[in-house]
């Protein structure tokens, strides 16, 4: 009698025991499948807007997420460069970076068109225009990502018009004519080059100091954030103001960690990256002029268009040479310049 009530205590115990550790196995996934650790890539260093940008926006999901989503930053191009980065979020050896829209032409060779010079209004064009919630031509290429590449764009970051730094004085296209200029390694910066008559020469980021100072390239061409924090100007002693691109960087996700969050961490994602694109806005406009003077004051000589500079024929020569590269944008082109 006592063996069959041991026994059958033993076997009570036993079940209990198995169903305790379902429970906890079931638990620990309610528990654990919204815990996130987002591996984050980026070519910035400390200073820039777009260091800034990635950890407030991490520091903002973390916080709002309860500690659910966490982040780690990779900055300095430690995980390669822009095409390793890309390479990465597509594999999810990464999951999130931030880049220019061009560098995602692998997945959908036409999704350019978001960096062609001169068809924003200005950076809130720019934003509404890339914007993947409200702007139907940003909504037709990101499922084209999403489907090729396994990337989603999640919104964007402005970071200024792009403007020209040389070393000599640039007024007028003739200027540049056959000079090497650095430009991103993409295609449409090689469009654009060209277009304003210089020799492009692809450089990624992180060499571009070396190659300014060893004569490799004699200009080069960023954001006047970019070129004020990187001290560009020690070696590039005039800066011109063409307004030659509204830059906009894409923030870009491994489509399958985006789908592993729930649809509350989703909702506090897109939020915060909304607030995020609404202060580089409000960042750039804070700073640009200040910079100018900051710039002026260390003896960089700016030229604007009441210095003389030609910012017209650059405009008309460009559009032109994109029009004839990329035909096929002409459409694109119009919807974007609908949208506001």
């Amino acid at each position: 009698m006592t063996d069959t009530f041991n026994g059958f205590c033993r076997k009570r115990s036993l079940a209990g025991l198995i169903g305790a550790a379902c429970i906890a196995i079931g638990l620990g996934e309610a528990v654990f499948a919204q815990e996130h650790t987002l591996r984050v890539a980026s070519v910035a260093s400390q200073g820039n807007i777009d260091y800034d940008y990635l950890e407030r926006l991490a520091k903002m999901v973390n916080e709002r997420s309860d500690g659910r989503i966490a982040f780690r930053m990779f900055h300095g191009s430690q995980l390669g460069s822009i095409t390793e980065q890309i390479s990465g979020v597509s594999s999810g050896a990464i999951d999130m970076t931030l880049h220019d829209f061009a560098a995602l032409a692998p997945y959908a060779e036409d999704i350019a068109v978001f960096n062609a010079p001169y068809i924003y209004d200005d950076g809130a064009h720019a934003l509404a225009a890339t914007d993947p919630q409200n702007s139907s031509v940003m909504q037709e290429f990101n499922e084209k990502v999403i489907r090729a590449g396994n990337i989603r764009v999640l919104g964007g970051l402005y970071r200024g018009a792009r403007q020209l730094t040389a070393n000599f004085p640039v007024k007028e296209l003739a200027d540049m004519e056959g000079r090497n200029f650095r430009g991103v390694p993409l295609p449409i910066w090689t469009t654009m080059l060209r277009g304003m008559g210089a020799i492009p020469t692809p450089v990624e980021w992180a060499e571009v100091p070396a190659a300014l100072a060893t004569g490799l390239v004699v200009g080069q061409e960023n954001p006047l954030s970019g070129i004020y924090e990187s001290r560009i100007y020690e070696v590039q002693p005039y800066v011109m103001i063409t307004g030659h691109m509204q830059s906009v960087l894409g923030l870009l996700i491994n489509d399958d960690t985006w789908q592993s969050l729930s649809e509350e961490d989703k909702a506090i994602f897109r939020s915060a990256v909304d607030e995020m694109a609404a202060w580089s806005l409000d960042r750039v406009a804070s700073e640009e002029q200040t910079i100018i003077e900051n710039l002026r004051a260390e003896g960089v000589t700016v030229l604007e268009a009441d210095d003389g500079l030609n910012v017209e024929a650059f405009q008309a020569a460009v559009l032109e040479q994109v029009a004839k590269d990329f035909p096929q944008w002409e459409g694109y082109i119009a919807s974007i310049r609908d949208l506001q």
